[in-house]
């Protein structure tokens, strides 16, 4: 299944966020699968598509407080590839949560924006 298609939570269970994310969808009702981005890193290809459905630069959604940004001296000036390229070889360096829904995608920060995609 391509992430586009259906709606998929991307968690990491270590994040308090993530959990609550993922119990909010678990108590609404919505059928969704769940997949541990940190086990099963997305592809380079997976995150241009995850990119255009958030409508956002990965400049917006990767994390910079994680020690392999520092360490690889990345920058939020990076070009779009190199950060893509960053969050495909370094997982942990993508925010989270994010779900994807409807041909749609949004970063789960506060947790309850992630409503206006599956209660639409």
């Amino acid at each position: 299944m391509s992430i586009s298609e259906g709606t998929t939570l991307l968690h990491n269970p270590r994040c308090s966020k993530s959990r609550l994310a993922l119990q909010m969808l678990e108590e609404s009702g919505v059928a969704f699968q769940v997949r541990e981005y940190l086990v099963e890193p997305l592809s380079r290809s997976e995150l241009e598509v995850l990119q255009e459905l958030l409508e956002e630069p990965p400049s917006s959604w990767v994390r910079t407080g994680e020690r392999e940004w520092g360490e690889n001296e990345l920058s939020l000036g990076a070009s779009r590839d190199d950060l893509l390229d960053a969050m495909a070889r370094w997982p942990k360096l993508m925010q989270r949560p994010i779900l994807i829904c409807g041909g749609q995608a949004r970063v789960g920060r506060p947790p309850e924006l992630l409503r206006e995609l599956f209660e639409a």
